[in-house]
Formats: structure tokens, C-alpha cells, sequence
């Protein structure tokens, strides 16, 4: 993982989480250990993803979640 992916990663993290009213940790456990969101997704998508506004990227992290059985 590149600095910029890991960036644009605790990005998605942190605004997830306040759009949830969720702490980050418990963010990061849904994008990790619930799914492989995270890692199957955000940061193989990085390149689509952060040339995109705060909420197409978080309405498209949660569609995934959801897809994925986790709802956000």
C-alpha cells in the first residue's frame, strides 16, 4: 500500500464513520474483519475511487458493505 492509498484509506475510515456515528475502530472492524472491504476493495478501487466527491465514495462504500451482508 502506497502512502496516498493509506491516506485516502483512514479518509474513508474517519468520514465513514461520522456519516455511521460509528468510532473508527469500530469502522475499520466492518471494513476488516466483517468484510474484506478495505482490502478487496478501497484500496485495489483507489485509483477510480479518490477522484471522486466524500459522498459518491461513502454511499459506494456502504452499497458495498451492504452487498457484503454488513450494513452500514
Amino acid at each position: 500500500m502506497t502512502s496516498d492509498e493509506l491516506s485516502f484509506a483512514v479518509f474513508c475510515i474517519e468520514s465513514l464513520g461520522d456519516k455511521i456515528n460509528q468510532p473508527a475502530s469500530k469502522v475499520y472492524d466492518m471494513l476488516t474483519k466483517d468484510t474484506d472491504v478495505l482490502y478487496g476493495y478501497i484500496v485495489p478501487c483507489y485509483q477510480s475511487l479518490h477522484t471522486q466527491g466524500k459522498e459518491y465514495i461513502l454511499d459506494d462504500i456502504c452499497n458495498v458493505l451492504n452487498e457484503r451482508g454488513v450494513s452500514a
